[in-house]
């Protein structure tokens, strides 16, 4: 895990959602325990790649949340900050940050 932005003392863009978010992982969490119980269980492998895609489509909800969040507050945050300061090379930061995250969601 990269540690990029860790020096930013203002909360970041999913705070004000992060129960959520939490709630959300921890939902996830419990369908990954289930999924482990159904192949302990020796259970049917179309139902268990049913559940898989379930999982698959729930942390994909939780990405594209995170990258929304992260444009709308990190970037458009980085934008202002160049206007002030003259200089769009936190602009370019934030925007080569979220062009690497989409990457990494593609593969």
């Amino acid at each position: 895990m990269s540690n990029a932005g860790t020096e930013h003392a203002a909360p970041y863009g999913y705070t004000a959602d992060k129960d959520a978010y939490l709630k959300r992982l921890r939902r996830i969490e419990g369908q990954v325990r289930g999924i482990a119980r159904m192949v302990e269980e020796d259970q049917y492998c179309i139902d268990i790649l049913t559940q898989v895609a379930a999982v698959n489509k729930a942390l994909h909800a939780v990405s594209m949340g995170l990258l929304e969040e992260h444009i709308s507050h990190c970037v458009v945050g980085a934008a202002q900050e160049s206007q002030a300061s003259g200089s769009d090379d936190a602009v370019q930061e934030k925007v080569q940050e979220a062009t690497a995250a989409i990457g990494r969601l593609l593969r």
